[in-house]
């Protein structure tokens, strides 16, 4: 499943992190440097998560954000859990002085749902499913930790679990850290996800580890004289497999 905008330098920037298999808890203490890098983050995430809001579009921020963990080559990844117009989001962006650089859609495999991708910058984009999601799908994003709009106002960061394999735990001073290999159960239960959502991230990382990165089944450029939903449509004449994940959430 892609993680983040599905451009190919950010591709290749996944495999730069490894699992890590190690059995003890470390301390990371943030720099005064990291504290501000994620005060940055976070401002920026806060914008267009408010002109979403501000059109009744609820959304949620993934992945280092929301956990704390950033670093330079953080991406801001905000996605709208919820089916709904391509209009509706593209206008809210608008109308906030949002700029969409890109439109794509990208299905990461057969059995996952087609989504659309704005990309506002080389390391932003708002995201949404264009058909319904299986509950491994959704929880893919509380895997990585989630954050609301409100929860970056408080100031408060999740847990979530990083390309690495590793647990992170947000604390006062920084986080704690630790490899979430053969602690599957527990992760499942700290998280509040399902255990086949665990197995399924750690098989899907594993395996990356061990032969690279395969590509997505789908990634397709959106014309600016087209919506997502008529890309959509026009993919599904054309891919069988594509018709068959849409009309498997029509019954």
């Amino acid at each position: 499943m892609v993680e983040g905008n599905p451009t190919s330098q950010r591709v290749k920037g996944f495999m730069a992190k490894k699992p890590v298999r190690r059995a003890e808890r470390i301390e990371v203490f943030y720099d005064a440097k990291r504290w501000r890098l994620l005060q940055r983050y976070r401002s920026e995430t806060i914008q267009i998560m408010e002109a979403l809001e501000n059109s009744r579009l609820a959304s949620i921020v993934h992945g280092s954000i929301a956990r704390g963990d950033v670093t330079e080559e953080s991406d801001i990844d905000v996605f709208i859990p919820t089916v709904t117009s391509s209009f509706l989001v593209e206008n809210a962006l608008e109308r906030a002085g949002v700029r969409i650089n890109r439109r794509v859609i990208v299905q990461a495999t057969p059995a996952y749902a087609a989504k659309a991708y704005l990309e506002i910058g080389e390391r932003t984009a708002v995201s949404f499913p264009l058909t319904k999601m299986r509950t491994v799908e959704r929880e893919f994003y509380r895997f990585g930790g989630e954050a609301a709009l409100q929860t970056l106002k408080r100031g408060e960061r999740v847990c979530g679990v990083d390309k690495r394999l590793m647990l992170i735990e947000p604390t006062a001073k920084g986080h704690v850290e630790s490899s979430i290999i053969g602690r599957e159960t527990e992760i499942a239960r700290v998280l509040r996800i399902s255990i086949e959502t665990v197995l399924d991230r750690v098989h899907a990382l594993m395996r990356r580890d061990q032969i690279g990165r395969t590509g997505v089944f789908i990634e397709r450029e959106v014309a600016e004289d087209e919506t997502f939903e008529m890309a959509l449509k026009q993919l599904a004449d054309e891919n069988p497999a594509v018709r068959r994940r849409l009309r498997l959430f029509e019954k």
